[in-house]
């Protein structure tokens, strides 16, 4: 595996130590167990998997490595790097300015951007409209793209759709930076279409099968779907791809009701037949939660960005067993009995009070987004146990912790 040289600010030898242990015990990551580290009066069941992922390695990695060598030069993000506040907040100390906030709203015209300047493309790339700023601004990009593997191997898989005479169904969210992207690339080859859940997904089955007028399909899938788009064309040969961090229980739940749908409608050819798109991290991320979530614990916490839909998802699937609080980092924990959290289905931030419950012996599940430093685990883990003066220290429970089996 490929080692970044990423700031070491953003390292935890506790969770460098865990993570490397259990790497060694199980090199082929088939063991979803969670690691067991116990401070006597709390003890933390974390999540085999979690953390920066390769693709946020490698694009903080690049970020900081053209900020030490160009200090003469404009240095500007697309967007933001990644959905981590931390990060993001510690580019713009050392000067890096945002061109787009994350929504895609300008915050620097494109007019005081010229071709000495450099811009660098963050992990979730960026669409053909804005490639095509660049190269007209003959802004070098090729150095400074940043752009995850696996984000570009779902554009790869589009083209390949295109080629084939499908069209294009892109599972995401359709106001997030990765997924505008994949729907601008996708577009260039085949038509395209976004949907969020099984929900749409039921709705634009309707159409296939149709049950609606042809009209009614441009404004239920309003600014969704590609230039030129023909419902009663474009919906008889279809392949999912997705957004790489979405949950992959939906997607695969998606591709399978669209190829019945398809299948009945039409031709035994009329689905492509795809694999998920998901990153390796996503899925590793989401297995290991499923491991945590046969264990028992008094109540979860999720450690990343509010605005990370990978994170997002890790929280939802928390949430099906244990009661769960979504923090950014340490700073959210106020107290022994008050935490700041984020509800994501309601988009809104909340306080809990009395959140750890009053137990001799109290378990906590943990985990973090893709995009959340080790760092920032640690230093939630470091805030709780302070809550109790007889807990062991660190790096006596790290010598004693079940790092292989429950």
């Amino acid at each position: 595996m490929k080692k970044f040289d990423i700031p070491s600010f953003y390292k935890s030898p506790i969770i460098s130590s865990i993570k490397e242990m259990r790497r060694e015990a199980d090199k082929m990551k088939k063991d979803f167990e969670p690691s067991v580290l116990d401070f006597g009066p709390i003890r933390f069941l974390i999540a085999r998997h979690f953390g920066f992922c390769y693709g946020v390695e490698n694009a903080i990695e690049i970020i900081y490595k053209t900020i030490q060598e160009h200090s003469d030069k404009r240095i500007f993000l697309l967007s933001e790097m990644i959905h981590n506040p931390q990060v993001n907040q510690d580019l713009q100390d050392q000067g890096v300015r945002f061109i787009m906030d994350t929504h895609g709203n300008e915050l620097i015209s494109w007019d005081n951007i010229n071709s000495d300047d450099i811009v660098v493309i963050p992990a979730f790339g960026t669409t053909v409209e804005i490639e095509s700023i660049l190269k007209l601004k003959n802004i070098q990009v090729e150095k400074y793209n940043t752009t995850c593997p696996f984000v570009e191997r779902v554009w790869k898989r589009s083209e390949k759709l295109g080629s084939d005479n499908y069209t294009i169904v892109i599972h995401g969210k359709k106001n997030h930076e990765e997924t505008k992207a994949t729907f601008s690339h996708s577009k260039e080859n085949a038509p395209a279409i976004v949907i969020q859940n099984l929900e749409e997904a039921k709705k634009l089955g309707e159409f296939i099968e149709g049950k609606h007028p042809k009209d009614e399909f441009f404004t239920v899938f309003e600014g969704r779907y590609s230039s030129g788009f023909d419902p009663e064309i474009h919906l008889k040969n279809m392949g999912v791809v997705n957004q790489t961090t979405m949950l992959a229980t939906d997607t695969q739940e998606i591709a399978d009701y669209l190829k019945e749908i398809t299948l009945k409608a039409n031709t035994e050819n009329s689905f492509a037949d795809t694999r998920d798109t998901l990153c390796y991290a996503t899925s590793d991320n989401q297995n290991a939660v499923y491991g945590l979530l046969k264990k028992e614990a008094d109540l979860a916490i999720v450690v990343g960005g509010y605005n990370s839909s990978n994170t997002s998802h890790l929280v939802e699937l928390c949430e099906e067993q244990f009661t769960t609080y979504h923090i950014c980092d340490a700073n959210e924990i106020v107290s022994k009995t008050e935490i700041k959290h984020f509800k994501f289905r309601t988009k809104s931030n909340t306080i809990t009070k009395e959140y750890l419950p009053e137990k001799e012996k109290l378990t906590i599940a943990l985990t973090s987004g893709a995009s959340c430093p080790d760092a920032t685990v640690e230093a939630v883990i470091q805030k709780l146990i302070n809550f109790y003066s007889n807990s062991k220290p660190i790096d006596e429970a790290l010598n004693s912790a079940d790092l292989i089996n429950f």
